[in-house]
């Protein structure tokens, strides 16, 4: 202990928390809320540490009497247990783990980390993880170097939270770039409005843009998604209007001529094992017009009766579904799901595209996913189709040739709500839910992005173990990280509205320490740069061309 200072002895022992009276009043100025305390450990070879949640001074009268003028002042702080320094057998190096073998005793001694101490301290938090995600510098002690556990960010899930300006793309462009130098990363982001496009730039990543309506499937930087890698619940989630009383009857069509679709397909192709195996949710390509026309035939159909012909058992009653499904196919926004060119419908279509999705190496690790020109009242609908794809394709992938992938969604509130609006939303969501609560298991991770988690469904943000929140101002907001975090460190969310830019409280299952960090920021920086209204105003600047800007809205897609 060459720098830190006794400041007191333990006083109350709860379960996790300490308070420690402070014996002289000039060490409580020393002291300030979220210090890093060392506590003498009853074992040999050990040190606890805490974090001060709160500093208090009571006065107490002399002699007991309340109107006496003269008082005693009672100082003490109350600490949060986090963890136990060991020193190493043989050598007299210490390493922190995140458990309490014991709690300290009463009387024992307690010293503020401070200085070289502190500096130490931290530098054995950074050396002690295993698998170094470095996202920044300590507050406290910005001579060292933040680290995460990689394996742990991934595996427990995580949750990265900010307002507007806080720093939030940053942080997620920072980690990208970390991962975008390993040798076999495998990410998949969700850019919503398409401002993580610079970083295509980095050596391990590609930039592919969901199809706008000119686009066709010879780009290869385009991905289509075509209708037939729907399910039949998101296909009817899109089509069916459930108030409609006809919608039992246009439900069994629907799934009648899917499957039989399918399975003309497979015959044609010779394929015995899957036509024998199949079912109406299998990703085999089927001819969207085959079932316009075959719904079209049973909405007019008559049958033969005992006098004459007679209205068949649909006559009627597909009239406003198919309507509804010409309408869709017509929509050249759609252009991504409908599209009917004939390279989308080849059998083995579906195998090269999930190599262009989850394939690695050569320079496309990181594979960014522009979703900036899908329809948001579909984007649930759409994100959540590929989310299950990734998951299902690990699913069905052998254990010994899976390789982990992780999915950043970015802007989360806006396709994974807190409650779902109607049934296409409702089977996005269900698509992440699960990833968030089996996904460990297939190595698929969620990385969850939003400025707004009062918004994001509760259950995949439970699933979550790790947290960077950024400066966070709204209330509700707040409330709902603190609710996230442990219950011993509720306090510790305290600090979100009084955060710098670029400084985040970094909590969970991959930070030995729950910390306040400054993070890095990246070399290549995301399109989402605030934007300076005053500054701009003030310059002389001759007025925009709007023709452009025009066309591309006539045309539905960026020029």
């Amino acid at each position: 202990m060459k720098e830190s200072i006794m400041i007191g002895k333990v006083q109350y022992v709860d379960t996790g928390n300490v308070t420690i009276n402070i014996e002289r009043d000039e060490f409580v100025n020393s002291v300030q809320v979220n210090q890093i305390v060392q506590i003498n450990s009853s074992k040999t070879k050990e040190k606890i540490i805490g974090l001060v949640t709160k500093i208090l001074r009571k006065a107490s009268p002399v002699d007991g009497e309340m109107d006496n003028v003269t008082s005693i002042f009672e100082n003490s702080i109350r600490v949060n247990l986090v963890g136990t320094l060991k020193e190493k057998e043989g050598i007299k190096k210490y390493v922190f783990k995140r458990t309490l073998s014991t709690v300290p005793s009463l009387d024992a001694e307690c010293y503020l980390l401070q200085g070289e101490d502190l500096s130490e301290f931290m530098k054995a938090i950074s050396s002690s993880s295993v698998n170094p995600l470095t996202i920044g510098k300590y507050t406290m002690s910005e001579d060292s170097v933040a680290n995460l556990d990689g394996n742990k960010f991934f595996q427990r899930h995580a949750v990265i939270v900010g307002g507007t300006g806080s720093g939030k793309s940053w942080t997620v462009a920072n980690i990208l770039e970390k991962a975008a130098n390993l040798k076999s990363v495998n990410v998949v982001v969700f850019d919503i409005h398409g401002e993580y496009s610079p970083l295509k730039d980095l050596a391990n990543a590609q930039l592919l843009k969901i199809a706008g309506p000119g686009e066709n499937p010879n780009n290869a930087q385009t991905i289509f998604l075509p209708y037939w890698l729907l399910s039949y619940e998101e296909m009817a989630a899109m089509l069916l209007d459930r108030t409609d009383t006809n919608a039992p009857n246009q439900s069994r069509a629907l799934f009648d001529l899917i499957l039989s679709g399918k399975l003309d397909t497979v015959r044609n192709e010779h394929d015995t094992i899957t036509e024998s195996n199949m079912t109406v949710e299998s990703p085999i390509p089927y001819n969207i017009q085959n079932v316009v026309e075959e719904l079209k035939r049973l909405d007019t159909e008559m049958v033969q009766g005992t006098r004459g012909d007679k209205q068949g058992p649909l006559y009627g009653k597909l009239t406003r579904f198919v309507q509804r499904l010409e309408s869709k196919i017509m929509d050249k926004r759609l252009n991504f799901l409908f599209n009917n060119d004939t390279t989308l419908l080849e059998y083995n279509w579906f195998s090269k595209f999930i190599e262009k999705l989850l394939g690695y190496g050569n320079e496309n690790g990181v594979k960014i996913v522009d979703f900036s020109e899908v329809p948001s009242d579909i984007l649930p609908l759409i994100t959540g189709l590929m989310g299950r794809l990734i998951f299902t394709i690990q699913q069905w992938t052998e254990t010994n040739e899976r390789h982990p992938i992780a999915v950043f969604c970015d802007e989360a509130h806006l396709y994974l709500p807190v409650s779902s609006v109607d049934s296409m939303d409702e089977r996005g969501l269900k698509s992440f839910e699960r990833i968030a609560k089996e996904g460990r298991k297939y190595g698929v991770s969620l990385v969850v992005i939003s400025q707004r988690p009062a918004d994001v469904s509760k259950t995949i943000l439970s699933q979550c173990g790790n947290f960077i929140a950024m400066r966070l101002t709204n209330p509700e907001d707040q409330n709902v990280i603190r609710r996230l975090f442990p219950d011993s460190l509720g306090d510790f969310a305290g600090m979100l509205p009084i955060l710098d830019v670029g400084e985040g409280l970094v909590v969970g299952d991959a930070s030995l320490l729950p910390s306040r960090v400054i993070l890095d920021k990246p070399i290549i920086q995301p399109n989402s740069s605030t934007v300076d209204f005053w500054d701009i105003w003030n310059e002389d600047k001759k007025s925009t061309t709007w023709e452009k800007a025009v066309n591309a809205m006539r045309q539905q897609q960026k020029l």
